[in-house]
C-alpha cells in the first residue's frame, strides 16, 4: 500500500437541503450518491469554465463533506454561500489532514487507482516528486497546472469523470451538454513523451505550427521524460511533436 500526503480544503455542507442544493450546483450526480460513497466533480461558471475541481463525499443523509485544492477553499464557500439564497444548509469550512493511498478503503477520490483518507495519522511512503510522476502519466489535470479559469470540462478530459448528463440543471450544464453531443473541443489533454524537461506553457510544434502547450512534466528514474500537454485536436495522437525553440 502506497501513500502520500495531499494538501487540501474542505467545506461541510449539511442540513435538510444540502443534497438538493449540491445537486443545482455542481456537475455530477449528488443525488446518486449513497451514505459513504463519494464522487469527482466540477463547480462551474453559466459559461462552463471551471471554479474549482471537486469530490463530494456523503457522510450522512444530509451531511456532505466538500473536498478541493488547497487554495480554492475559501473560493468553493463563498461561491456557494452566494448561491444558496433559501437552501436551508449550512456552508462552513473544516480542518483535517488528508493522504492519498493507493490500494487500500477510504473516500472515493479524483485520482484513478487510489483513495483519500482523512485524520489518519499515516506515514507517507511516495515523495511529492512520486506522486506528481504518477499524477501526470495517469493525465490527472491539477489547479494551476492544467486546470483554470480559462478551462472548459472537455479540453481536461474531465467530462468523462466528473459531469453527469443525465442529472438536473447546474450552472454550466448548457455549454457543456453541447459541447458533448454537437461538437468537440478545440484541444486535449494529451500525456506525451519528450526529450527533455521543458518550461510550464512551452509551446509544442507540428508541421511548422504551434498545436499546443506543455502544461507539467516530470522526469522518471530511467531518465526519461512524461509530460501533460494541451494539443488541438485534429492532431493526430502518434503525430511528432517538437518542443518550439525558446528566444535566445
Amino acid at each position: 500500500m502506497d501513500v502520500a500526503a495531499r494538501e487540501r480544503s474542505f467545506v461541510r455542507v449539511a442540513g435538510p437541503d444540502a443534497r438538493d442544493f449540491l445537486q443545482r450546483m455542481v456537475s455530477n450526480d449528488v443525488e446518486a450518491l449513497e451514505v459513504g460513497d463519494a464522487c469527482p466533480a466540477l463547480l462551474l461558471t453559466a459559461k462552463a469554465r471551471v471554479i474549482a475541481p471537486l469530490v463530494i463525499w456523503r457522510r450522512a443523509d444530509d451531511d456532505f463533506l466538500v473536498l478541493t485544492e488547497p487554495e480554492l477553499g475559501a473560493v468553493v464557500r463563498s461561491h456557494l454561500l452566494r448561491m444558496r439564497l433559501r437552501a436551508r444548509c449550512e456552508v462552513e469550512p473544516e480542518e483535517h489532514a488528508a493522504a492519498l493511498v493507493f490500494g487500500g478503503d477510504g473516500i472515493g477520490s479524483d485520482f484513478p487507482g487510489a483513495v483519500e483518507v482523512l485524520d489518519a495519522g499515516l506515514e507517507p511512503t511516495l515523495s511529492a516528486e512520486e506522486l506528481e510522476l504518477r499524477r501526470i502519466e495517469t493525465g490527472v489535470p491539477r489547479w494551476g497546472r492544467e486546470l483554470d479559469e480559462r478551462i472548459m470540462p472537455a479540453e481536461a478530459g474531465l467530462d468523462r469523470t466528473h459531469v453527469s448528463f443525465s442529472k438536473g440543471c447546474y450552472p454550466g450544464q448548457e455549454p457543456v451538454a453541447r459541447l458533448h453531443f454537437r461538437g468537440h473541443p478545440n484541444r486535449g489533454l494529451r500525456v506525451l513523451e519528450l526529450d527533455s524537461v521543458p518550461d510550464h506553457d512551452a509551446e509544442l510544434v507540428h508541421d511548422g505550427k504551434v498545436v499546443g502547450r506543455v502544461t507539467s512534466a516530470a522526469r522518471r528514474d530511467d531518465g526519461s521524460v512524461v509530460a501533460l500537454a494541451y494539443v488541438r485536436t485534429e492532431v493526430p495522437d502518434d503525430a511528432p511533436l517538437a518542443l518550439a525553440a525558446r528566444a535566445g
